[in-house]
């Protein structure tokens, strides 16, 4: 874990107030509390995203939430892809049945 200070050094020296308004907006969701936050390298990877977002891409505040959410989405849509192949590859078809019927069920969460 490491503090926001360090965090603001490792993305390329971004302004405390930019993370912090980053939070503000619930795009980063360190763990801790205002002036005693940290971030695991998760938060480090998402802080790395919206700052290429913004600064390579140039998507705007307005829009970051709605390619946040889509780029959410399709991670998440990858994860339980890799997770139902995982499951295929097994070949037992009762246990692949049983396997499937429980993915499915997850994925309504």
């Amino acid at each position: 874990m490491i503090t926001l200070e360090t965090l603001c050094v490792r993305i390329g020296n971004v302004p405390a107030a930019d993370v912090q308004g980053w939070i503000d907006n619930a795009w980063l969701r360190p763990e801790g509390v205002p002036g005693h936050y940290l971030f695991r390298e998760i938060d480090e990877a998402r802080a790395r995203l919206i700052v290429e977002l913004r600064d390579d891409m140039g998507v705007n505040a307005e829009s970051m939430p709605v390619v946040l959410s889509l780029l959410d989405q399709l991670y998440a849509a990858r994860r339980q892809m890799l997770r139902l192949r995982e499951i295929i590859s097994v070949p037992r078809e009762s246990e692949l049945r049983g396997r499937v019927r429980a993915l499915l069920a997850s994925m309504q969460d």
